[in-house]
C-alpha cells in the first residue's frame, strides 16, 4: 500500500533556490510546503548581494530561457544599479569592464520570492529547524514530522538531505563581509592578490553605502585568519560600520548528481555557484525553476526526477564548465607575488580576464 503523505513537496530552505522551486511546482499545482528556520526568511544577511540585470545573464548564460519570467527583481529590491565593474589587481590599478549589475537589498529580495511562491499556492512554516529527513518524512527539532512524496534540500551545503545522503565533499571558500555607510562611487570592484589568498575581496556600492568583504582559502593563507585579512581590507574604506555577516561558499561547482530517489539538492547543496565570480543568487533560481518544472511533471505524468539534471546540464553545463576551469587556473595564478599580478593586469591580458571572470573560454581554446 503506497503511504499517504501530507504533501506533495516539502522544500527545506526558503532561499533564492527554495521559493523559486516552490513558486514553480505550485504554479504547476504541486501542493508544496517550504519548511526554513529563519523568520523571517532572508535574515541575517549572508552574501555580497551583488546580481546580474536580465540583459547580462542573457549574455552570461545563452541557454537559459524565459530570463524575464524568472527573474523579477523589484525596484525596492534594487539598492544600486551599476554599470561598470573593476578587476583589481594589488597595485589598485583596475581593469575597468562594462557591466550591468544590481547591488541589492537582499533581505527584501527575498522576501519578495517568498510572496512570489505564496501567490503561486505554497505554504511557509518559519522559525522551524529540521532535525533530520527519514524515507518521506522531514522531522523538525520540536518533535513535529510533515510528509510529503518529493524532499527538495535547498538549505545550503550543510542541507540534512546532503549532510546525511550525499557523501561527497566540495571546497568551502569562507566569506566575511561588513555594510558600510558613505559614499563609494558606483562602480562595482573585485580585488584579487595577496589581501584574499585563494579568493577576492569585493566592495559592491549601495544607495547609501556599500557592502565590502572577501572570501579566502584557508589553506593559501599561511596561518593568518579570515578576520585579519578581513580587518585588513575593510581598513581601506571609511565609513560607520552597521552590520557585520559572514558564510560560506562552496566553490567545487556541482555535485555529480542532484537526485537521489525522492531526494533533490538545489541551490548551494548542489554546488550551484560559479567559482570563478563566486555568482549563487542567479543561479540558484536558474536550479530551483528546472527542479519546480520536473517535480510538476514527475508528479502529473511520471517524469524521472533526474530529467531535472538533464536539463541543468543542457542550460548552464557549458557555463559551469568554464567556471571550474577558470578557478582551478586562478588559484594557481593568484598565489604569485603581488608584483608578479600587477604585471598579469595589463591591457593585453584584459580580455582574457573578463572571459575567465564571465565564465567563458579564457583562450578559446582551452
Amino acid at each position: 500500500m503506497t503511504e499517504m503523505c501530507d504533501h506533495d513537496v516539502i522544500v527545506i530552505g526558503g532561499g533564492p533556490a527554495g521559493s523559486t522551486v516552490a513558486r514553480y511546482a505550485a504554479e504547476g499545482g504541486a501542493n508544496v510546503l517550504v519548511i526554513d528556520g529563519r523568520d523571517p526568511i532572508g535574515t541575517p544577511l549572508q552574501c555580497g548581494e551583488l546580481v546580474p540585470s536580465n540583459d547580462e545573464m542573457r549574455r552570461l548564460c545563452p541557454d537559459v530561457p524565459d530570463m524575464d519570467d524568472l527573474f523579477r527583481t523589484p525596484e525596492h529590491a534594487i539598492s544600486r544599479q551599476s554599470t561598470k565593474m573593476h578587476l583589481v589587481p594589488p597595485s589598485g590599478k583596475p581593469l575597468k569592464f562594462d557591466f550591468d549589475g544590481y547591488v541589492l537589498n537582499r533581505v527584501a529580495h527575498d522576501e519578495f520570492l517568498v510572496e512570489l511562491a505564496k501567490e503561486s499556492g505554497a505554504s511557509y512554516l518559519v522559525d522551524s529547524r529540521v532535525e533530520r529527513v527519514e524515507g518521506n518524512k522531514v522531522l523538525l527539532r520540536n518533535g513535529d514530522a510533515y510528509s510529503a512524496k518529493v524532499i527538495v534540500d535547498a538549505g545550503g551545503h550543510n542541507g540534512p538531505i546532503r549532510k546525511e545522503y550525499w557523501n561527497e565533499k566540495s571546497t568551502k571558500i569562507p566569506v566575511k563581509f561588513v555594510l558600510m555607510d558613505g559614499d563609494f562611487g558606483e562602480a562595482v570592484e573585485l580585488h584579487f592578490g595577496s589581501m584574499a589568498p585563494g579568493g577576492y575581496a569585493w566592495m559592491f556600492p549601495k544607495d547609501q553605502g556599500a557592502n565590502i568583504g572577501l572570501g579566502i582559502q584557508k589553506s593559501f593563507s599561511k596561518g593568518r585568519s579570515l578576520n585579519q585579512f578581513t580587518e585588513d581590507f575593510i581598513s581601506k574604506y571609511e565609513g560607520n560600520i552597521s552590520f557585520t555577516g559572514a558564510g560560506s561558499l562552496p566553490m567545487s561547482g556541482t555535485v555529480k548528481t542532484f537526485v537521489k530517489g525522492n531526494y533533490m539538492l538545489v541551490g548551494d547543496s548542489a554546488g550551484m555557484v560559479l567559482p570563478s565570480n563566486g555568482a549563487g543568487i542567479t543561479i540558484a533560481m536558474i536550479g530551483g525553476r528546472i527542479a519546480g518544472q520536473v517535480i510538476c511533471e514527475h508528479l502529473s505524468s511520471g517524469t524521472a526526477l533526474e530529467e531535472y539534471e538533464k536539463r541543468w546540464k543542457k542550460q548552464m553545463g557549458k557555463v559551469m564548465r568554464n567556471s571550474k576551469r577558470s578557478f582551478k587556473m586562478g588559484s594557481m595564478i593568484f598565489r604569485l607575488p603581488d608584483w608578479i599580478l600587477n604585471l598579469m593586469f595589463n591591457p593585453l591580458t584584459k580580455n582574457i580576464i573578463w572571459r575567465a571572470v564571465t565564465c567563458r573560454r579564457m583562450l578559446w581554446v582551452i
